[in-house]
């Protein structure tokens, strides 16, 4: 099974502002965030088609929750927690709550047949890099310094290695690299 991360960060690398803002990210209010052309959303849609399970942690979700209309139709989606006990009830039935640590969790996504997992959240990156679960991270750096946030990596159990595989640039100043850990 294969587990990537696939986010954007401000260029001095955090993923949010300290209270969860994400005004600074084009796109965070309701408009495309799109290059200048108008017809890139910088790999998005095809990294979604490539993966089976969407992970996400509590704080991903409420933020998700906020934007209105469930943005992820019906792919899969499990919000991993140990303080949420319910989920809304206006969700497609293809979200799911689960309690357990990373390692069980891909054990039991492997055994339903999942093949490729996007892991998406700070905390959930965090653990899941922690528990060497993570072969793919695609980072988009937007152009913004925003000084203070919820940074993209925390403390770390050892260094984690990473080979670079390629770096994009796009028109409106976004960078978007991509990198296998190394085991």
């Amino acid at each position: 099974m294969k587990a990537s991360v696939y986010i954007a960060t401000s260029l001095d690398g955090f993923i949010a502002r300290e209270n969860g803002d994400l005004d600074w990210l084009p796109g965070s209010d309701g408009g495309s965030g799109d290059s200048e052309s108008g017809d890139d959303d910088f790999g998005f849609k095809a990294f979604m088609d490539s993966i089976d399970v969407l992970v996400m942690g509590r704080n991903t979700y409420e933020m998700v929750l906020s934007f209105g209309q469930w943005p992820y139709g019906s792919k899969r989606v499990v919000v991993l927690s140990s303080t949420l006990t319910q989920l809304s009830d206006d969700l497609p039935n293809t979200v799911e709550l689960r309690s357990c640590s990373p390692t069980e969790l891909v054990k039991n996504l492997l055994e339903s047949g999942a093949e490729h997992l996007y892991i998406d959240g700070g905390k959930m990156i965090q653990g899941f890099l922690n528990a060497n679960l993570i072969q793919e991270i695609i980072i988009t750096r937007i152009p913004v310094l925003i000084g203070r946030g919820i940074p993209l990596f925390g403390p770390a159990n050892k260094d984690v290695k990473l080979q670079h595989l390629e770096t994009r640039s796009f028109a409106n100043g976004f960078v978007q690299s991509k990198y296998r850990v190394c085991e």
